[in-house]
Parts: structure tokens; sequence; C-alpha cells
């Protein structure tokens, strides 16, 4: 049965996990999957977040389902409509510790259309960027970068540099210098900064 097939997947994700139709068609149609997520969130087994998203809550200690993060929502969204994703500059900034501020609304560079989605209490904006402003677009890399963008070339200082090079392991410093030669010239040696520093 498919309801149960697709239950079978859910749980395999963990509490958590935020979910749309399209990642269980190798189980069964479009209208099939639509129909048993629907069936299984109408039971309280899932929670339906908004059209075409679900989530497989997590519980507090008092048994209320926690609300699911910015990012985990943004994240799904993305991989829903194959769209690559990439914190602001001020988020990424503020994930490196290199500001305190945090957007009042959590917004994401994109290579899909600019859009506001609302789910539940958060309203999560997707901004179009173009692919220069992409690179490193699922790792910690294209973080780096966006966050390079918000300090601005001339307010990147020692401690800047000390703390995104803190922030990376050998992998990271690999990759961030493979992608480096995307990314603005002026980038180019603050990059070669932050590899240096172990």
């Amino acid at each position: 049965m498919i309801a149960s097939r697709i239950m079978q997947s859910i749980v395999r994700k963990g509490r958590g996990a935020i979910f749309a139709p399209s990642d269980f068609l190798d189980i069964g149609s479009r209208a099939s999957v639509d129909r048993a997520l629907s069936r299984l969130a109408d039971q309280g087994v899932i929670r339906r977040l908004t059209r075409g998203l679900y989530d497989y809550p997590k519980h507090s200690s008092r048994f209320s389902a926690l609300a699911p993060t910015a990012d985990d929502i943004a994240r799904a969204v993305a991989r829903k409509d194959n769209q690559v994703l990439l914190p602001s500059p001020a988020m990424a900034a503020n994930q490196l510790g290199l500001s305190t501020q945090v957007p009042s609304n959590p917004t994401y560079m994109t290579n899909g259309p600019t859009r506001t989605k609302k789910v539940g209490q958060q309203v999560i904006q997707f901004r179009n960027a173009s692919p220069k402003t992409l690179v490193g677009a699922g790792s910690k890399t294209g973080t780096v970068f966006q966050a390079l963008r918000y300090v601005g070339k001339d307010r990147v200082d020692d401690q800047v540099i000390g703390k995104i090079a803190r922030a990376l392991d050998a992998k990271d410093r690999a990759l961030l210098a493979k992608q480096s030669r995307h990314v603005p010239a002026w980038m180019h040696p603050v990059v070669e900064q932050i590899i240096a520093r172990v």
C-alpha cells in the first residue's frame, strides 16, 4: 500500500524532516502520493506546512509539535522546485559569527524567482541571484563568499579572517580555493589568507 510505504520512508528520514510529494514519486503516481500524504496529514501523523510541503514534526518535552526552522523549510522548498540555495549575505555573516544582527525575515539567494513564502508564522524570502552570486551554493564555502560580500572589501580584517578560518575544515578549504576562481577579484587575497590559517 502506497501510504504505508510513504510512511516507512518518512520515518527513515526522522523527526523534523520536511518533504514534498515529489520526494515519493518512486513509490507511486503524483495523484496517489498526494492522496496518501493528505490522508496522513488528516490523521495527524504528518503536518501540512503549506501547499505541497509537509513535515514529520519533532515534539517538545510537553508533546507540542515544534515549528521547523527557516533553514529546513528553505532547503525543502529549493529541493522541491529543483533550485539552488544560499543564505543572504546578512544571514551568512550571522551564521559565521561575523555579525550579531539577525535579519527579521530569513532571506535566501536562489536561481529561482524572487518570491515570499509564508509557512506558519514564518515569512521566508527568496531572491533571484546571478550564477556568480550563487558560487558555492549547497556548501559552507557559499556561506563564506556571501559573508564576505556582507563585510565588504574594505572591512575584512584579521579577526574576520580568523573567524572564517576556524569554521572550515580541510575539505572546506580545498573547495574554497577551487571555487574562488569564480568570485570577485578582491576576494582572492582574502581567500588565500583564510586558507593559510591553520
